[in-house]
């Protein structure tokens, strides 16, 4: 990774904690990085967990059940801003 990249991923993981501060996330972790040519635009895919992911925490430790997690992606800007922030939606494998 080039240090554009770096700089992109640690400004989404800050935004991503400023933006849901309130929700106690957890468990936060870079999935996926894109950069759009056409905007200029790096596409930050970050994964986390929030309190109500673990409604069945006993079930999710026995490993009977997986626990909840979000997905959002957050586009930086060409100035290390913020530019929107996405639910990013996991489909079923083919």
């Amino acid at each position: 990774m080039n240090a554009d990249v770096k700089q992109a991923v640690q400004a989404a993981k800050q935004q991503l904690l400023q933006v849901f501060a309130g929700e106690e996330i957890t468990d936060i972790g870079l999935e996926e990085v894109e950069y759009d040519n056409t905007k200029g635009n790096w596409k930050i895919t970050i994964g986390f967990t929030r309190p109500w992911d673990h409604k069945h925490s006993l079930a999710t430790a026995l490993g009977t059940q997986h626990m909840g997690r979000s997905y959002k992606v957050i586009s930086i800007g060409r100035n290390g801003r913020m530019v929107s922030i996405k639910d990013r939606i996991l489909t079923a494998a083919q």
